[in-house]
């Protein structure tokens, strides 16, 4: 059985999907872009400020289903340029305890939603 997960707190679906889906006790979540979901702007002033949006309606997508990082067991990275890896990956990092870090891919693209440099998600698990 799923259930939809929903949340006013991250930006909404730009097409036919939905933020989450948890199955059992397993969440997964959708990839995550930097719109803010207050505005429904892009956040792309720098790869920094990029990426912290984009994990920020992360734990918001996580914290409609009651998880946190420390839930999540796996996370798929795309960007657009694999040049901006270390900048992603020191943000990303500052979200996960580096023992408990869950298992994760990187991959370059030719493109994401809106022309956007990184997208993120993740299954977590309770």
């Amino acid at each position: 059985m799923k259930k939809i997960i929903t949340t006013l707190k991250a930006p909404a679906p730009i097409g036919p999907y939905n933020q989450a889906i948890l199955s059992g006790n397993t969440l997964y979540t959708s990839g995550q872009i930097a719109i803010n979901p207050d505005n429904g702007e892009l956040v792309l002033a720098s790869i920094k400020e990029e990426t912290k949006q984009v994990m920020e309606n992360l734990k918001e997508v996580l914290a409609a289903a009651e998880m946190t990082f420390e839930n999540v067991i796996k996370t798929s990275i795309f960007i657009s340029d694999m040049n901006n890896f270390g900048e992603i990956n020191a943000v990303y990092g500052t979200y996960f305890n580096e023992k408990t870090a869950p298992a994760r891919e990187t991959v370059e693209v030719a493109n994401l939603p809106k022309f956007v440099n990184v997208e993120i998600s993740a299954i977590a698990v309770k």
